[in-house]
């Protein structure tokens, strides 16, 4: 896994490139957060937009940034999950505790109280799935 970082009005962007899973990509994601907790670098958007596959280790280790960055008084978001990024979430209830962003604009608004920030709202994500044009429902 790639980890490119970027920043935009003071709020870290990870673009994440390839998998997310056991072995080294969990770990070079958990060491990555883990030095900018410690530079007080805390708020943090993950964009998973490149991320092919999140398996139980990868979305442990994003459980393990969270609560670490909520510690030291940051907040992790996501943005650009696809459709089984979003069923991950939903079958293992992560859905209530992540907030996630569409637009990069909002994800980086809502690190600032007062901002207009359209939030991600899964019902409407799974009716626009349905729509002619949304992505396949079914899996191979």
């Amino acid at each position: 896994m790639e980890i490119q970082e970027r920043e935009r009005e003071g709020i870290v962007i990870l673009d994440l490139t390839g998998e997310l899973t056991v072995g080294g990509p969990a770990s070079v994601l958990r060491e990555k957060l883990r030095q900018l907790a410690e530079a007080n670098r805390n708020k943090i958007i993950l964009n998973l937009a490149k991320v092919d596959f999140i398996d139980s280790t990868g979305l442990g280790a994003m459980v393990v940034c969270y609560t670490t960055l909520q510690k030291a008084g940051g907040r992790l978001v996501l943005l650009n999950l696809n459709r089984r990024h979003l069923e991950l979430l939903v079958l293992t209830k992560l859905s209530t505790v992540f907030e996630v962003f569409e637009d990069e604009q909002d994800a980086v608004n809502s690190f600032f109280p007062g901002r207009q920030v359209h939030r991600f709202d899964i019902l409407e994500f799974i009716e626009r799935q349905r729509q002619p044009g949304g992505e396949s429902g079914s899996s191979s």
